[in-house]
């Protein structure tokens, strides 16, 4: 059981130290940076207007980008700031916690200077609490500290989709890299009636079966992982893709280069970029059948409006289930947002990374340190 502010009652005239996730996407205009989306911002703000109106001086510290442990103003928290005092004014903001290279070495010195001054402290970052930074694992060792209601909902909602899901469960997982997910894909085969596997990572699945992938992306030393997570009989991989030619222009900046439609096999000079019609079809009626959906990962090269097809239609298919749905990871949450669909979702989460551990693992670093606080 996370421990819960609720228990600190008054707090007129305490200072409480609030460790928020606002890593989150700058785009400059007119020579300053905007924040693009502000959805972990908002999803703080309900905790931040409860400690204001129970009499608490609030300070708020969180991460931005990777400045590798120096000050770099590209980083600055200037830009979010200036956001959060526009959703929630009066609340305090400590600058970029990784400008200290004690943040992600976990000093503990570094750790202790955070709070100091403070009364109470309180993770509200889930998604960075599968990491032992200093932010996250020193606080609760000096101080009464405490899960925020988004990271104990975070917390709840997913052991819960592990324990007791509605039948069908349905997890789908995507990204380039299957090194990064296959712990997970482990798992969720076993948990899951259906392990539906998409983007750069189902390529090695797809070689790992005798399938032809041309150049596509492809991590040889998982093959035989992957292989035998398909004699399961659970694992569901695509069945076309859409991609071009070897060494045409893709990503953020997208291309002129003729998008071309594959079958099963990608031949050789050829690179697979996203799922195809047939996959999209296929992904989309497994998720019909759904009681229980989990989502993490793109189907395709997200950035690339060209090979955003696939994973557009997934989070249309998902909208549009009356299934159990808990959605997690920055291009899956990016796809619901673009087109107005996280209120068709029973569950957005804020954490890509922190979910998919805490489902593997069962617990993370930030969550021991609450539980383990002698305060």
């Amino acid at each position: 059981m996370l421990p819960s502010y609720e228990r600190w009652g008054d707090l007129t005239s305490k200072r409480v130290l609030v460790r928020a996730d606002f890593n989150t996407p700058l785009i400059e205009v007119n020579g300053n940076f905007e924040v693009v989306d502000d959805f972990r911002i908002r999803a703080t703000v309900p905790l931040l207007q409860d400690l204001l109106e129970r009499g608490a001086a609030v300070t708020v510290c969180t991460h931005l980008g990777r400045p590798n442990g120096r000050v770099d103003p590209q980083f600055s928290i200037a830009p979010l700031k200036r956001r959060l005092n526009q959703l929630c004014p009066g609340i305090e903001m400590m600058e970029n916690l990784r400008f200290h290279e004690g943040e992600e070495a976990n000093d503990q010195a570094f750790g202790a200077s955070l709070v100091e001054g403070f009364d109470y402290y309180i993770n509200e970052a889930f998604g960075v609490s599968h990491r032992a930074h200093a932010s996250i694992v020193v606080p609760p060792t000096l101080v009464p500290s405490a899960a925020g209601p988004h990271l104990r909902r975070e917390v709840e909602t997913l052991l819960a989709l592990l324990e007791n899901p509605l039948r069908p469960f349905v997890a789908i997982i995507g990204g380039a890299k299957v090194a990064d997910k296959l712990g997970i894909a482990n798992v969720l085969a076993q948990k899951a009636d259906m392990l539906v596997v998409g983007g750069g990572m189902a390529y090695t699945f797809e070689k790992s079966i005798g399938r032809s992938i041309g150049d596509s992306l492809c991590d040889d030393s998982f093959a035989e992982k992957c292989a035998v997570l398909m004699q399961t009989g659970r694992v569901r991989i695509p069945v076309d893709s859409r991609g071009l030619a070897t060494g045409d222009s893709f990503g953020r900046d997208g291309g002129t280069n003729e998008v071309i439609d594959f079958a099963e096999e990608i031949p050789d000079g050829y690179v697979g970029l996203d799922i195809g019609p047939h996959t999209i079809e296929e992904f989309s009626e497994v998720i019909s059948t759904a009681g229980t959906i989990l989502w993490n990962g793109p189907m395709g090269v997200f950035e690339d409006d060209r090979f955003a097809i696939g994973t557009v239609a997934v989070a249309r298919a998902i909208a549009a289930s009356k299934a159990v749905s808990v959605v997690g990871g920055g291009d899956s949450v990016a796809a619901l947002c673009e087109f107005g669909l996280e209120g068709d979702v029973s569950y957005v989460s804020t954490g890509g990374g922190a979910s998919l551990e805490l489902i593997e693992h069962g617990d993370l670093p930030g969550l021991r340190a609450l539980r383990e606080s002698k305060y």
